[in-house]
C-alpha cells in the first residue's frame, strides 16, 4: 500500500506526460499544415522539378537500350491521360475556380514529359568526339560540346533565363514546318561574362508590368549581350499617348511629346533634341532632330563645297537613282539618325528601313512616329535580311574613323550578302584621319565593285587631320 507521501509524485508524472502527449500533438499537427501548405504555394512549379528529375532519369543511360514497345506503351498512356483531363467537364462553377489550375498545371506537367520521351525516343545515340559520324540525322550541336546544354541552363540563377535558353521539343515529338523537332533560343555569348546584367534585366514578374529599363537593356545589346532574351511581361509605354500623325503629315512634322517615354533622356521634349545647344545628352547626329533647318535640305542639295577642288562628299538622291532608273526599291539606311533618308527615298517611291539604335535620345521611336520603319539592331548584329534581297545599302555618320579593321570586313561582307547583285552601296561621308585613310579604302576595295563615284574631300573643320570619304558602288553578278 502506497504512502501518502507517494501520491503527489505520481499525480505529478502524469501531468507531465499528458503535456508531452499534447505538445507532441500540436508538432504534428503543424508539420501536417506546413506541407499542405508548401504543396499548394508550390502546385504550379512542382511540376517543373518533376519534369528535370525525369529528364535527367532518362539521359542518364542509354534511352536506346529500353525496348520500344515499352516507350510506345509509355506514350499512350500519357497520351490517354491527357485525352481524359482536356474532357474532364466542369461540374460546376465552385470546381472551375479551384481546380482549374491545377488541371491545367497537369495537362503542362504530361505534355512536357510526352515531349521528352518522345524526342529521346526519335533521337540518335550520343557520338562522342572520338566516334565515327554517321550519314543519318545529326544532333543539336548544344548536345555535342565539352558542357551540356544542362550545364549552360545551370549557370544562370534567375529562372526566367534558364526557361528561356532551356532546349523546348515539339508537341508530340514531331517535327515543326522548319525541320527541327524543336526550339532553341539563342542569347549572345557576353550574355555569361555579364550574368549578374543579365540576371536583373530578367528578374521580373511573369504577366506584369516590365521595369522601365530598355538602357540597361541597350547596353547589354551593345557589350555583345545580343539577342537578348525574351520577356515576358508588358513594356512600359508613355501615360497619354495621344493617335500618331497621318502620313502625309508626319514625315517633316514634329511628333507629339506625350508619345515618348522620355525617363531615360536629359531631353523631355522634341523642342529641346532640336534647338541648337550642348547638354543634350548625344552628340552623334546632334542636329538631325532639327527637321526644317537641317534635315529636310539633305540628300536635295550639296552641304558643301570644297572650293579649292571644287568638289564635295554630298551625293544627291536625283543622281543616285539615276545609275539605276527604276530598279531601286527597297534598302536599308545603316546609320544614326532620325529616318530623314528614308523619308526622303519615300518621296522617290523607295522603301527603306533605318537601323539605329537610341544613343542618348529618342531615335527609335521617332523615326516610328514619322511613319517610318525603325529597325533595333546594333553593329554586333548579323543583318536579319535574307541573301541577295536588297536594292541599296546607305550608311554615314555611323561606320567612320573608329571601327576595327577586321570588324569593318565583317560588317561590309554582311552588307555584300545582302545586296543583290547590281544592288548599289552608298557611302555616304565616311570620314578618318588622315593617315588612316589607305587602310580604310583598301577595305572598301576589297569588295571589288564598281565605282560609279568615288571622291575624298578635307573635312574643313579638322586643318587636314581628317577626311571625308564618300562612294558610290555597285555589286558584281558573281555566279557560282
Amino acid at each position: 500500500m502506497r504512502s501518502p507521501r507517494q501520491q503527489p509524485r505520481v499525480s505529478w508524472l502524469g501531468i507531465k506526460r499528458r503535456v508531452y502527449t499534447f505538445a507532441l500533438f500540436l508538432a504534428l499537427l503543424a508539420f501536417l499544415l506546413t506541407l499542405t501548405s508548401l504543396s499548394r504555394f508550390y502546385s504550379q512549379t512542382s511540376s517543373s522539378f518533376t519534369v528535370d528529375a525525369f529528364a535527367a532519369l532518362l539521359t542518364a543511360g542509354d534511352t536506346h537500350s529500353v525496348g520500344d514497345s515499352t516507350v510506345d506503351r509509355v506514350i499512350a498512356k500519357i497520351v490517354s491521360q491527357l485525352e481524359n483531363l482536356r474532357e474532364r467537364p466542369a461540374v460546376s462553377p465552385q470546381y472551375d475556380r479551384k481546380l482549374r489550375h491545377e488541371r491545367d498545371g497537369q495537362i503542362a506537367f504530361l505534355t512536357e514529359i510526352l515531349g521528352l520521351v518522345v524526342s529521346l525516343k526519335e533521337s540518335p545515340q550520343p557520338v562522342r568526339r572520338d566516334a565515327p559520324t554517321t550519314s543519318q540525322g545529326a544532333q543539336h550541336p548544344l548536345s555535342r560540346g565539352e558542357r551540356s546544354h544542362h550545364e549552360l541552363v545551370e549557370y544562370f540563377l534567375v529562372e526566367e533565363i534558364r526557361k528561356y535558353v532551356k532546349a523546348k521539343p515539339n508537341r508530340l515529338g514531331k517535327q515543326n514546318f522548319m525541320g527541327a523537332n524543336g526550339t532553341f533560343a539563342s542569347i549572345g555569348h557576353a550574355c555569361f561574362a555579364m550574368k549578374e546584367e543579365l540576371e536583373e534585366y530578367m528578374d521580373y514578374d511573369v504577366g506584369d508590368f516590365c521595369k522601365d529599363d530598355w538602357k540597361q537593356a541597350q547596353r547589354l545589346m551593345v557589350h555583345g549581350c545580343d539577342p537578348l532574351p525574351r520577356r515576358r511581361c508588358f513594356a512600359a509605354a508613355p501615360k497619354l499617348y495621344t493617335r500618331p500623325r497621318p502620313i502625309a503629315d508626319s514625315l517633316w512634322n514634329y511628333p507629339d511629346d506625350r508619345n515618348v517615354l522620355w525617363s531615360h533622356y536629359k531631353c523631355k521634349s522634341f523642342a529641346c533634341l532640336a534647338r541648337n545647344a550642348t547638354g543634350k545628352g548625344f552628340f552623334k547626329c546632334s542636329e538631325c532632330f532639327n527637321l526644317t533647318h537641317h534635315e529636310l535640305p539633305r540628300w536635295m542639295s550639296y552641304s558643301y563645297v570644297d572650293p579649292a577642288r571644287n568638289s564635295t562628299a554630298d551625293f544627291l538622291i536625283e543622281e543616285v537613282l539615276e545609275v539605276k532608273p527604276g530598279e531601286i526599291r527597297v534598302g536599308l539606311d545603316y546609320s544614326v539618325g532620325t529616318g530623314s533618308f528614308a523619308a526622303r527615298m519615300r518621296e522617290f517611291n523607295v522603301t527603306v528601313v533605318s537601323a539605329t539604335i537610341n544613343l542618348g535620345a529618342p531615335f527609335s521611336e521617332t523615326i516610328a512616329l514619322r511613319g517610318l520603319v525603325p529597325l533595333y539592331v546594333t553593329v554586333n548584329q548579323r543583318l536579319p535580311f535574307f541573301d541577295n534581297t536588297l536594292d541599296m545599302i546607305h550608311t554615314t555618320r555611323f561606320l567612320d574613323g573608329w571601327i576595327d579593321f577586321v570588324l569593318l570586313d565583317f560588317v561590309l561582307y554582311d552588307w555584300d550578302r545582302v545586296l543583290r547583285p547590281g544592288g548599289l552601296l552608298w557611302i555616304d561621308s565616311f570620314f578618318c584621319h588622315t593617315g588612316d585613310l589607305e587602310d580604310y579604302l583598301e577595305a572598301f576595295e576589297v569588295l571589288r565593285y564598281k565605282k560609279h563615284r568615288w571622291t575624298v574631300v578635307p573635312k574643313v573643320d579638322k586643318a587636314g587631320k581628317e577626311v571625308f570619304f564618300s562612294a558610290l558602288l555597285e555589286k558584281p553578278p558573281r555566279p557560282l
